[in-house]
Parts: structure tokens; sequence; C-alpha cells
């Protein structure tokens, strides 16, 4: 019998690939091209404030994503309610949709979410007929606030953006998806597939990373590695691991054992 496909939705869109990327700090456009379209991903995001809406055709970022992916603007470089608000309208002015990955960042050297901005620009922006998708901090109080102002997913970071730290607080991540019932998908410190596994482990229905593929000493095989990593821990979460224990227990039956 035919299986049915494992899919996730976000408002009305619904996705296969659990794996989201980027389109900063890779080293050329025609490496983007490649490492995206081995990712397997059909959601990309795109800082809205770094378009250079000047350059056309081949000079311009967008004409060098793959086919069939779909946008997700993000307000990256916002650090008041009031930009993210601003480079939202502008993302969907530009015709990138209604979705939006809002980021308004609290601090220059940690990167780390302004949450009162965050909380703020959210109501205004699901008012406006947005589906916003929240980075934020692995603050499960903040996550429900976020999930009260009409958000559509959390997305709590795994360590600071660009870190490559990996997952620093599961347990946190764990207690987000316990208190808020939007899906959560893992943002920011992915460095290596083992992470981004992880993340799937846990139970998070997506991770997005930028950094850890871009920043790669081969970027197209590391976005291979994450679409593997990613189906590797999905189907971990779906199968159940055993419990941790801390003594052994031998893998074949101690009873009827011949000479015992």
């Amino acid at each position: 019998m035919p299986q049915t496909p494992d899919t996730w939705s976000i408002g009305k869109h619904v996705f296969t690939s659990r794996l989201l990327v980027g389109t900063g700090k890779y080293p050329d456009f025609a490496t983007m091209q490649k490492a995206l379209a081995a990712s397997g991903a059909e959601l990309v995001t795109v800082a809205v404030r770094r378009l250079d809406l000047t350059k056309k055709g081949a000079e311009s970022l967008l004409e060098w994503i793959p086919r069939g992916m779909k946008l997700l603007p993000n307000t990256a470089a916002c650090f008041t309610a009031e930009e993210a608000i601003r480079t939202a309208r502008l993302g969907r002015e530009l015709e990138m949709g209604e979705l939006v990955k809002l980021e308004v960042i609290g601090d220059k050297r940690t990167l780390f979410p302004d949450v009162e901005g965050l909380v703020q620009a959210s109501k205004v922006l699901v008012k406006e007929g947005f589906t916003v998708l929240p980075y934020t901090n692995d603050d499960p109080v903040t996550a429900r606030k976020l999930e009260d102002a009409g958000c559509a997913a959390v997305m709590p970071l795994g360590a600071p953006i660009g870190s490559g730290l990996g997952i620093r607080n599961p347990f946190n991540i764990r207690i987000i998806m316990e208190t808020v019932k939007v899906p959560v998908l893992v943002d920011a410190g992915v460095g290596t597939a083992s992470d981004a596994a992880l993340a799937l482990e846990l139970g998070a229905v997506a991770v997005l990373m930028n950094t850890a593929i871009a920043g790669a000493k081969e970027p197209v095989l590391m976005a291979e590695a994450m679409r593997d990593a990613v189906s590797a821990g999905r189907k971990a979460f779906l199968a159940g691991r055993i419990p941790m224990k801390l003594h052994a227990a031998a893998s074949s039956p101690m009873t009827g054992l011949i000479g015992s």
C-alpha cells in the first residue's frame, strides 16, 4: 500500500520537507543555487532588507532560487518592532507573499531577540493578514505569548545565530512543545547534521538553517547531509526511542541459556 505523505503545515501552506534554508553567506549565487536544490527544502528565507532591488536578471539573488521553492521573507537586521513591521510590509509589496519570518533583534552582539518588540510586531502583522513565524528565544512563556498573539508557529533558537553550537537547551525546546499547540521549528545555531537530527528527534516539526550549509567547506555536500539528517531525525521521532537507563540491559534474553 502507498504510504501517506508525512506532511506539516503553516497556515494554508503544506510542506513535505522539514528543512528550511537561507540564502546568505554563500560564496556565489551558483553555489547557493546548487545547495538549495540539494537540500530538498521547499521553503527558503530571504532577508528583505538585504535585497538589492537595483539588480536585475542574473545579478539578482531571487533569479538563482530554484523553481518551485516558496519564499519566506524575513525581517533580519531589524532592531525595533516598527522596523520589522515596515520590512514585512515591503516584502508583501514585492509580491513575496503573506508568510514572514519575524525577527526583532535586541542585541547586536548576541543577536538575541527583543521579546517585547517581537510580541508587539506579531500582533500588528497578524491583524494585517500575515502568517507570522517569529524567531524567539527558548522561553516557553514567550512562546505562549506569541501563540496568543496569533502567530502560526514559533521558532525558538537552538543557539545564537551563526554560532554553530547546536541545540544548547533541548529541555526548554521540549517544554515549549508541551506549552504551545502551534508548530515549533528550531531556528539558529545548527552546526552540523547531528544537530539537525536532534531537533527533529525532539519533536520539532522542522529546522531552519543557513550558516551551517553556506559556511561549510562543501556547501552542496552539507546541504545533502542536512537533508538526510532531518529525514532520519523525523523517522527516529516517529519510531520512538528506547528509554535511557543508567545500567546495562542485555539485548538478548538472559533466561534459557545453555549450561545455566
